[in-house]
């Protein structure tokens, strides 16, 4: 699985918005590589940002 699809699916699988250090502590990716990832699935419109610096699963 891409680190990509990890992310999101950790996402899907909180329910609730997180921000990047909360998806750090579940996923065990290092932060840059999550930040990447995040990058490229806010290019997608893959996620959406409910609030400052937090994101969820469209």
């Amino acid at each position: 699985m891409e680190i990509k699809e990890q992310v999101l699916a950790a996402m899907k699988k909180a329910g609730i918005p997180l921000n990047a250090g909360k998806i750090v502590e579940l996923t065990n990716i290092d932060r840059k590589e999550v930040d990447k990832a995040m990058t490229a699935l806010k290019t997608e419109g893959s996620i959406e940002s409910p609030k400052r610096c937090y994101w969820q699963a469209k």
